[in-house]
């Protein structure tokens, strides 16, 4: 049973006549035909996959079905993605001012949420694993640090970007004893707790907030997100409010309709179908292995147990000599994309909607690429995203509303930020509004663009200029 579902296929099999919005009427293709394959499948939530006045309550059914799922006391579909539930939370935890211990591989929407909540970060770094680079999740010991300065919650990422994953039962178990509730924002995180290899989701161990995209490892449409929360330690009155402030009061249908899918897809046949892309995934690994002497994906072998998901396939590209932005290029001649990569890593991402097919191909493409590319291995250097430890000139708020200037990338040197840049993917904030920026962030900065990775949000795109606060 999917009643968000049902509503949106019911909506196209009557014959209805809507004097209401959405303005396309389902019949924009009388006016233009690409218009109308865009929109004419389109339908709200309001006077679509309900009536105006929500006299159904079709979407509050469907979110207690996801509650049930995940094992919530509240849920919410959101069609604004994980930055929306983000920001959502965030204003939802505390008071202006108040602290909150935040992992600094947080995405770019958690400290937009903190410009607007008007919360202090305690920054928590990541470990660092040495013979990667990558980062392996936070530690206890930062999350102690954190809890000695009083924060209002622990948020944390994960699993990461790379798919590694913190220890999260002994981080949980000491925001609790001092009553500070545990935020995740799992939001390549959806596909976890429905397969036994798999990582168990973070309700399950314990946490209090669970956000996850739907469209990312999970089959959901674009945007489309979910918000799941315990009462203990969370004002769940308060949660709801402030997931009303942030989403649009015009929710469309498709994306709601695909949450609610994607749970009863689960449900149903979750661990079946998790279980081929299991074995999808380590068959596509070894036989590109198969070809190469030194070992050049990350396994779950590399991590302690529930610390990576088996499912992410990350190509080491140092190992093989070459850069990830190299063989992105290459690959996009045979019109195949992929989630990330940079001067030593590649990120594919596979879900649920991959099959033999894809993998097959993926791999006929990819091998000769390898193999032509290849040369000397050499040393990964940490990526800047998780090596820069900030240094607070004045808080985020400020900063934003600062009065400001461009100044010259050698005279920014020493400056206070008024920008959040990021090298994208991942959204990682190499420099936040209110941090001073250093030369080894221009520096860094330079370099990874030189190598092909696109930094985002700066105001000057070309890193020739940075903006900062007078």
């Amino acid at each position: 049973m999917a009643p968000l579902l049902d509503a949106y296929l019911s909506y196209f099999e009557g014959a209805g006549l809507p004097f209401t919005i959405p303005g396309h009427k389902q019949k924009a293709e009388k006016l233009d035909r690409g218009l109308g394959a865009i929109v004419d499948s389109d339908t709200p939530l309001y006077g679509g996959l309900d009536e105006i006045k929500l006299t159904h309550g079709t979407l509050k059914r469907a979110e207690q079905m996801a509650a049930n799922l995940w094992g919530a006391d509240y849920a919410r579909f959101s069609t604004g993605g994980s930055t929306h539930a983000n920001q959502a939370i965030i204003l939802a935890l505390g008071q202006p001012g108040q602290k909150i211990a935040v992992s600094r591989t947080a995405h770019r929407s958690v400290l937009s949420a903190l410009v607007l909540a008007d919360l202090q970060p305690i920054w928590m770094t990541p470990d660092i694993d040495e013979a990667t680079g990558f980062p392996m999740g936070i530690g206890l010991h930062e999350v102690e640090r954190a809890l000695a300065e009083d924060p209002i919650a622990i948020l944390l990422t994960e699993p990461g970007y790379l798919g590694t994953i913190s220890d999260l039962g002994p981080l949980i178990i000491a925001a609790h004893a001092q009553s500070v509730p545990v935020v995740i924002d799992a939001a390549w995180g959806g596909h976890f707790g429905f397969h036994k290899d798999l990582p168990k989701h973070c309700l399950q161990l314990g946490a209090d907030v669970l956000i996850t995209s739907v469209h990312k490892a999970l089959p959901g449409y674009s945007a489309s997100a979910l918000l799941l929360v315990q009462g203990k330690y969370i004002n769940l009155a308060r949660v709801e409010q402030s997931f009303e402030t942030t989403h649009t009061t015009s929710p469309a249908g498709a994306p709601l309709a695909s949450i609610d899918a994607v749970r009863a897809l689960l449900a149903q046949r979750g661990e079946q179908l998790l279980a081929q892309l299991l074995k999808n995934v380590n068959a596509f690994k070894a036989r590109v292995q198969s070809h190469f002497d030194i070992p050049i994906f990350l396994n779950v072998s590399d991590f302690p147990t529930g610390r990576f998901d088996p499912t992410k396939i990350v190509l080491r590209a140092n190992q093989l000599g070459t850069s990830g932005v190299t063989i992105e290029n290459e690959l996009i001649r045979f019109g195949i994309r992929v989630e990330m990569a940079d001067n030593d890593t590649m990120v594919f991402l596979a879900t649920l909607a991959d099959d033999d097919a894809d993998f097959d191909l993926l791999g006929d493409r990819l091998i000769p690429i390898l193999e032509r590319l290849q040369s000397a291995p050499r040393q990964s250097a940490t990526a800047l995203s998780w090596s820069v430890v900030p240094l607070v000139g004045t808080t985020m708020r400020n900063a934003y509303f600062a009065n400001t200037e461009m100044v010259s990338a050698d005279k920014a040197v020493g400056r206070i930020s008024a920008d959040l840049i990021a090298p994208y993917p991942p959204g990682v904030a190499v420099v936040a509004p209110g941090e001073i920026v250093t030369e080894q962030i221009v520096e860094g900065l330079a370099v990874a663009k030189a190598a092909g990775v696109r930094i985002a949000y700066a105001t000057d795109a070309t890193l020739a200029s940075y903006r900062v606060i007078l």
